[in-house]
This record gives structure tokens, sequence and C-alpha cells, in this order.
């Protein structure tokens, strides 16, 4: 009889225990499901942002080049005008 009780009680025990382990896995998942799913839209939103940072870069670099266009187009201009200058002061 006491056999009896003992293997119920271990029978019941280790029930509990799988049945707990089993909602302790359940939880486990969904948290890493939510993990997953933020890290999903984290990546998103850095791939976004990247995009951006590129696109922002690319326009700059552009900016850059007219500036130095229009900074050989000052010079040249300069130049014209300094040799006018001179011409001007030697037919005095």
């Amino acid at each position: 009889m006491k056999k009896s009780i003992n293997i119920a009680l271990t029978l019941c025990l280790t029930i509990l225990l799988l049945t707990s382990c089993s909602e302790a896995s359940q939880q486990v998942n969904e948290k890493m499901d939510e993990i997953t799913k933020r890290a999903t839209q984290l990546d998103s939103l850095v791939n976004l942002e990247a995009d951006k940072v590129m696109k922002l870069d690319s326009l700059l670099l552009h900016e850059d080049a007219r500036l130095k266009k229009l900074d050989s187009m000052v010079n040249n201009a300069a130049s014209k005008v300094d040799t006018i200058i001179k011409t001007f002061r030697n037919k005095k």
C-alpha cells in the first residue's frame, strides 16, 4: 500500500513538473518571438536610416563637386579681371 502511494505521489509530481516545464517553455518561446519581432523592426529602422545617410552622403559629394567647379570659375574670372586691370594700368 505504501509503495502504491509512493508511486502515485511520484507520478503526480512528475506530471506537475512536466506541465510546469511545458508552460515555461511556451513562455520562453513567446518571449523569443517578441524579441525576434523587435529585432526585425529595429533592423528595418537601421536600414532605413542607413539609406538616408547614404543619400545625404551622395548629396554632399555632389554639392562639393559643384562648389569646386564654382570656385574654379570664380578663380578664372578673378584672373581675367586681374589681367584686364594690369592691361589698363599699363596703358596709362
